[in-house]
């Protein structure tokens, strides 16, 4: 795009800081605290070894540290070198991790002693953060002796490199220049009116794109970054206390932990102002009198971490997600359709991205990036690019956009194409679920139900009844899920987004049942529910429940006729399934079919159709 401010890098901005507040506190942890001229001087030690090791522009250096403040002097020093880090959770698999190094073309690592083993393998030069002299000799605060960047950054000149899976399953690398992340610096600091005074929470992993967005805003504002123990982070409750006690007043907080705390009672005492959320999609609206903002986020890893951003209010709009806000600054986004044209308000689209936060693309991988870093046709600027996200949504009359969903995590049953996000805003509405997330599994071949995973409120008690007449009357019959399994906690990935892979097939121990069981009472109950069992993959059927609300459909009602013919001697129609779809229903239909059929039927016939019978309850 044209006009682009020429904004300050975030090594500069810092540098200020520390001319500014030498002694102010930068980082802190169960591990100890760091001012920014100690921040600075360690950086500047680091840096010194960086160079020495041919480190300078366009150079990726490894950072395979924990969250700690050591993250970030690796990521200053490699900054102060002027190099571009890539960041990695020492977590991670070896064999992923060494994808990842040989594909960025890494070198050097800067990790911990008790991970150079582990970071050693293939050649690399390794340097151990915590064995540098100087994490012991804290005691320089001459802010005189801050070294300033020997290695002049421009705006094209590349900050990081951040890995990310996709729908293929291969990482891929993606490239964020200093200007993208400027831009991301320049707008959060002016839309959260971000002072010195701050206390800003860290809690995202190393290698997610939000720990970016956690770290750069902060310290280059002066404010000071709060870095938790990882046993706080597993913990609603337990975090929430973290938050109040360290007198946080801006956090981010992954989708499905935010979604938690929403539901706590907050302290009137919490100085928290402004709860920040990303990552996955959010289901809930805040309650009134939460004494923070809610600010819902929305971005691709390729867009600089923050494409959107908007304020959610405690008044929830009817059959709608609360949206993703609008373009943050100096950037555009499009909702286009299958022939890259703008379409109208409300209707959906794929969204494209424009602006100084697109990344250059994705490293040693050009046919890839040719694919989803396209030529913007709607701004004037021949060389302007955009990005193809993936992601579906439609704008909203009042310029905000409602996320949709991703593509590729869309269902489609019988013909029925299903966003699991619609299911799971109508469900999260029941007062007895906390959380919950829908998808896809296939029964038998060709055959998918929709299953719900959800945790349950405490205190709370449900049946499955109970949720799916719930449901019914919120969305249509198809999306109304065939089980619903119960779970303590949400299986999440690295990043803090649900772990839909991750989830556990449903079987006895956790599955919700019916809250009373009909057992069939007749002979005829008996055979329809025989031949209904196998059908819909269970071991019984109970005979009040709805065929549809079971999983049943219009293939599986096909085949129940076509059963019912063969055993039973009765032509049903797909309407009598439709309009009678429980098992004491139907079978009250068969037994009249059977009874005007019988009373027109010679000795020998009946005794025939009613062996048919006797056969079909075997």
């Amino acid at each position: 795009m044209n006009g682009q401010p020429n904004l300050p890098n975030v090594l500069h901005l810092f540098e200020r800081q520390v001319e500014r507040d030498p002694d102010g506190i930068a980082v802190e942890s169960s591990r100890g605290q760091l001012t920014f001229c100690e921040l600075s001087h360690l950086a500047d030690e680091l840096a010194a070894h960086l160079r020495a090791h041919g480190v300078g522009p366009e150079i990726v250096v490894g950072l395979c540290v924990p969250r700690s403040p050591a993250m970030l002097v690796g990521a200053l020093a490699i900054f102060k070198a002027g190099g571009a880090y890539l960041p990695l959770d020492p977590t991670e698999p070896e064999a992923r991790l060494n994808f990842m190094f040989g594909d960025a073309g890494v070198s050097v690592v800067v990790t911990e002693k008790s991970l150079t083993e582990k970071m050693s393998s293939g050649g690399r030069q390794v340097i151990a953060i915590d064995e540098m002299g100087c994490l012991t000799e804290r005691g320089r605060h001459d802010s005189e002796q801050v070294s300033k960047p020997r290695t002049p950054i421009g705006p094209k000149t590349l900050a990081y490199v951040i890995y990310t899976s996709g729908s293929t399953g291969t990482p891929k690398g993606v490239e964020i220049t200093h200007e993208s992340l400027s831009n991301l610096v320049a707008w959060h600091q002016n839309a959260f009116k971000v002072i010195a005074f701050d206390r800003a929470s860290c809690v995202a992993r190393v290698g997610f794109d939000a720990a970016v967005w956690e770290i750069w805003p902060y310290l280059t504002a002066g404010a000071s970054l709060h870095v938790p123990d990882e046993e706080k982070l597993k913990d609603p409750e337990a975090f929430q206390s973290w938050l109040v006690t360290q007198n946080i007043t801006i956090s981010f907080v992954p989708t499905p932990m935010a979604e938690r705390l929403l539901a706590l009672r907050w302290p009137a005492n919490a100085v928290l102002r402004m709860m920040l959320t990303g990552g996955d999609t959010l289901h809930l609206y805040p309650p009134a009198g939460l004494p923070f903002l809610l600010v819902n986020n929305y971005g691709p890893t390729e867009c600089a971490v923050v494409a959107t951003s908007g304020l959610v209010s405690p008044q929830r709009t009817e059959n709608r997600l609360p949206s993703i806000g609008r373009p943050i600054d100096n950037t555009r986004v499009y909702i286009l359709d299958e022939a890259m044209r703008e379409v109208p308000a409300g209707t959906p689209g794929e969204i494209y991205i424009g602006g100084p936060g697109v990344a250059r693309g994705y490293r040693n991988r050009p046919e890839l990036t040719a694919e989803r870093f396209l030529p913007n046709p709607f701004d004037g600027d021949a060389s302007s690019r955009f990005f193809k996200t993936g992601d579906s949504a439609q704008a909203l009359p009042d310029g905000q956009i409602a996320f949709l969903g991703r593509f590729d995590e869309q269902i489609k049953i019988r013909g029925f194409r299903i966003e699991p996000n619609e299911i799971v805003a109508a469900l999260n509405e029941h007062p007895a679920v906390s959380q919950s997330v829908v998808v896809a599994r296939e029964i038998a071949e060709g055959d998918s139900r929709l299953i719900t995973y959800f945790i349950p409120r405490a205190g709370r008690i449900t049946t499955v009844s109970e949720l799916r007449d719930f449901l019914s009357a919120r969305v249509p019959t198809y999306m109304v899920p065939a089980m619903y399994v119960t779970l303590d906690a949400m299986p999440l990935t690295p990043n803090g987004k649900i772990d839909r892979a991750s989830l556990p097939a449903p079987d006895a121990s956790n599955t919700l049942g019916e809250d009373v069981f009909h057992a069939p009472r007749t002979e005829v109950e008996q055979a329809v529910a025989g031949i209904l069992a196998p059908l819909l993959g269970v071991e019984k059927v109970d005979v009040e429940a709805n065929f549809f609300s079971l999983g049943g459909h219009s293939l599986l009602g096909i085949q129940l006729i076509s059963r019912v013919r063969e055993n039973l001697g009765v032509e049903l129609s797909l309407r009598t399934v439709f309009e009678a779809p429980s098992v004491a229903e139907l079978s009250a239909e068969i037994e009249r079919l059977l009874c005007a059929k019988l009373d027109s039927m010679s000795e020998e016939e009946v005794q025939r159709t009613l062996g048919l019978a006797e056969k079909a309850q075997l």
